[in-house]
């Protein structure tokens, strides 16, 4: 029964999917009983999913199953690659452009939603998500990110069989992620407006004209368009940097949101409450003007009474996150910088000679993103499944306190926390902590700070710290076993490149094999400590505080970006220079 084409399927699954969808939609007319535009919007999604799934479920050729996509992966819009050499200032042109575009996105909110009674799902994840509330950029570069770590996983588990040093397997992987890319927008998208984002009255009102009783799910389906727009864009965006810039797209993106953090955390001189005039219960925002607001307004019996403690420890902005920041930075600039160099020989040019760096950070800042991208997420289905009117009441699952428990936004603000603050279950232990004050002065002295354990014990507290830190830490060397498997930075495959460009490791014969042996002493090791290390700086930042509030993982993130940057534009040019070393370093 199959086709004999390019693309062989078995049709006989056909009538379960139909049956299925059939079976959904009649559940959904019954138990919530919807508007036919309600349901007509849900049979386009049912069968947008019950597509993809029948694509895979139907192939019937020799190939991996996600072969079975190959019609819409070799139709899918992709931003074209350079067929030759990209001159170094086209590259540099493009990032510029991309970066301005990112910023003007940050600032087009999404058109017809509440912004008094929007409720952020990624609060404490927003630097790197790369992504601003309520805007266009709502869900930044979480989709992108998110559909990586299931198609890693999946491909490092062996589930799915694919040879990434094949090219056609390797663009089968690439066109396999732009689908769940899609399918995680649409998943981040839709449950926004589900008791987060709300649609404005006025737009409810006038869609309502238009259509009676169809107006709240006209303004949700206009919010959720606007949002998957924007996420695409950041897609579209990511692929122009990769393949006509300087870098990655998404490493461009971080950089941009935490550096814009940082910036504003350390010299606004608003009052943490814009509405209110400035005073010592309402001081300036940025840590400098606030020190010196306390320190020119307090006198100093004041100051040994508490000002002190509000400029170097209390929230917003503290001095000793200031200084985290800053030994942060070093720390992280000096890891960086540290590495292993091979020395290298050419085979033919006598007296040629290299070296090929092997950095202690080898996997560079990826495996925090993927470990952070899905603790946020983690983050976003708790909060849906304790409050979402739907999925509150599925079995098992919703409205659970061990999953994870949240107040209102009401009692949240009454008791000075974010609505979007786990209390209980697993997600309070993955929460990420925000500085010392959230954790090490309760546990110091909690009858003066006990407040900030949000009803825990110092205990739970400790065990809170000490999950999230070894979570962080185990995470980021899982992720860094998984990419460099995938992107040819493994032993075998470097062993290939030196070998490719007419170099070899002197005292050593000429073979891919040896080499690859050669390698399998540092790569695997230099792996494992680079996860942990990038883990655990990024953890000990969070638990340190950050200026502007960027989080732990968002500056280690920006400082190894702008550290990549500066080395890439400097091979660029280099590249111009050189053909040869144009041919080694893979820019042709």
């Amino acid at each position: 029964m199959a086709d004999q084409d390019e693309n062989p399927r078995d049709w006989r699954s056909a009538p379960f999917f139909l049956l299925f969808g059939g079976v959904i939609l009649y559940l959904d007319w019954i138990w919530a009983q919807p508007t036919y535009l309600g349901l007509f919007f849900l049979g386009l999604l049912l069968f947008f999913v019950e597509g993809l799934a029948f694509m895979l479920v139907s192939y019937d050729g020799e190939k991996s199953r996600l072969y079975g996509w190959k019609p819409i992966t070799s139709r899918f819009p992709a931003v074209s690659k350079s067929t030759g050499h990209v001159h170094f200032r086209t590259k540099l042109f493009w990032t510029t452009t991309v970066l301005l575009l990112y910023f003007v996105l940050t600032n087009i909110f999404i058109y017809g939603i509440d912004q008094a009674t929007t409720i952020d799902l990624f609060a404490s994840y927003r630097a790197i998500l790369a992504g601003a509330q309520g805007t266009l950029m709502h869900l930044g570069i979480g989709p992108i990110v998110t559909g990586s770590i299931i198609m890693q996983l999946f491909v490092g588990a062996k589930i799915i069989n694919l040879d990434l040093t094949d090219d056609e397997d390797k663009g089968m992987y690439q066109g396999a992620q732009k689908i769940l890319v899609l399918a995680m927008i649409l998943t981040e998208a839709i449950p926004q407006v589900y008791g987060y984002l709300f649609p404005a009255q006025s737009l409810v009102t006038t869609l309502n004209q238009l259509s009676p009783s169809n107006g709240t799910i006209l303004a949700d389906t206009i919010i959720v368009a606007q949002i998957s727009f924007g996420s695409y864009l950041v897609f579209l965006m990511d692929e122009v940097v990769s393949k006509w810039g300087i870098g990655s797209g998404i490493s461009l993106f971080i950089a941009a949101g935490v550096s814009q953090a940082i910036f504003t955390g350390t010299l606004n001189w608003q009052p943490v409450q814009p509405s209110q005039p400035v005073s010592v219960s309402n001081p300036p925002a940025g840590t400098i003007f606030k020190t010196w607001y306390f320190l020119t307004h307090l006198n100093a019996a004041n100051l040994a009474g508490g000002g002190l403690e509000e400029i170097l420890l209390r929230y917003p902005n503290p001095v000793t996150a200031l200084a985290g920041t800053g030994v942060i930075f070093f720390l992280v600039a000096w890891t960086e910088s540290t590495r292993i160099e091979l020395p290298l020989s050419h085979a033919e040019a006598r007296g040629a000679r290299g070296r090929y760096p092997l950095r202690l950070i080898y996997a560079s800042n990826i495996p925090v993103i993927l470990m952070a991208a899905l603790l946020a997420n983690v983050s976003m289905f708790s909060i849906l499944l304790w409050n979402n009117p739907t999925l509150m009441h599925f079995p098992g699952i919703g409205h659970q306190w061990w999953i994870g428990s949240y107040l209102s936004s009401s009692q949240a603000s009454a008791q000075g926390l974010s609505s979007s603050t786990p209390l209980t279950g697993g997600a309070y232990y993955v929460s990420t902590p925000n500085g010392l004050e959230s954790w090490l002065l309760p546990l110091l002295n909690p009858s003066i700070y006990g407040s900030f354990l949000t009803g825990h014990s110092a205990l739970q507290d400790l065990v809170h710290v000490l999950v999230y830190f070894g979570l962080m830490v185990g995470g980021s060397i899982m992720f860094a076993k998984f990419w460099i498997q995938t992107t040819n930075m493994g032993p075998e495959a470097v062993a290939r490149q030196i070998e490719a460009s007419g170099m070899q490791i002197p005292g050593f014969r000429r073979d891919p094999r040896v080499l690859r042996r050669v390698l399998e002493r540092y790569i695997p090791v230099i792996t494992v400590i680079s996860g942990a290390a990038v883990g655990a700086l990024a953890a000990g930042a969070d638990l340190i505080g950050t200026v502007g509030n960027a989080s732990g993982t968002g500056v280690l993130l920006t400082v190894g970006i702008i550290i990549n940057l500066y080395e890439a534009m400097g091979r660029e040019q280099l590249m111009e220079m050189n053909p040869l070393l144009r041919r080694f370093l893979g820019g042709e």
